[in-house]
């Protein structure tokens, strides 16, 4: 029974690995809003109702294509920061903007399926929550061991707001207790603006305008790691005070 209940298993993780391998196929040719349960049944040669067997909708089909996706990028910036032990912070922090970065440049429909246009009607389940997460816990796994190691400079910043001051010490307590709370509202503005850099140059907002992108690229990122506050191999932590909240 074993051996036959094995041989489902792989039959039915076979197909739908098919089923999702052309459902990217259509998210590259058609968009995420016109993908199809009958059109990628049709192209499997399959009927309709077997494939809702795999996934019951399209939202069904939309999340298990997303969370690969969150996975993939989450799999290949943890991958960059595994080779970058004993190297200086910033220079573990540009490690793993590159990697994304590639990973976008070559799976181009799939970055803008998480970090593109919202696709109408759709709703993300909790279940894409935790792989969403993965490239900002690299990164701020980056920060953390810098900050334990005495490798992280606190940036004079301009007080925080009260309310974003409470946010940013939440996430810290969270996410990586005894982080100052700037450095927190530091990577937070950084995970952003290093997605803001990827979706430019992929979505065609550089173009007639940034050439140089592989440069212009590992200059901003050494400018992002400067702002979170991540030393080079050259320089040495000296920390300032933490600057306080306002009211």
């Amino acid at each position: 029974m074993s051996a036959i209940r094995g041989a489902r298993e792989r039959a039915r993780s076979e197909i739908t690995a098919a089923i999702k391998d052309e459902a990217r196929l259509q998210l590259a040719r058609d968009g995420a809003a016109k993908l199809s349960l009958r059109a990628v049944a049709r192209e499997l040669g399959m009927v309709s109702s077997a494939l809702y067997r795999y996934f019951p909708s399209r939202d069904d089909l939309l999340t298990a294509l997303i969370v690969d996706a969150y996975n993939a990028v989450g799999e290949a910036a943890e991958a960059a920061l595994a080779t970058t032990d004993g190297e200086a912070p910033a220079a573990r922090w540009a490690a793993v903007c590159r990697a994304v970065r590639e990973w976008a440049l070559a799976h181009p429909h799939e970055y803008a399926l998480i970090y593109g246009t919202p696709v109408p009607g759709y709703t993300a389940p909790l279940t894409t929550v935790e792989p969403a997460g993965r490239v900002a816990l690299t990164l701020l796994s980056v920060a953390r061991e810098a900050h334990a190691d005495g490798r992280l400079v606190v940036r004079p910043v301009d007080p925080l707001p009260r309310t974003v001051y409470t946010d940013v010490e939440r996430l810290a307590a969270e996410y990586a207790p005894g982080l100052p709370a700037p450095t927190a509202a530091a990577l937070v503005a950084a995970w952003a603006q290093l997605f803001g850099l990827i979706g430019f140059e992929l979505f065609g907002q550089f173009n007639q305008v940034v050439e140089a992108r592989d440069a212009f690229f590992a200059h901003a990122v050494r400018g992002l790691a400067h702002q979170v506050g991540l030393v080079g191999p050259d320089e040495t932590a000296a920390i300032p005070d933490e600057t306080v909240a306002t009211a």
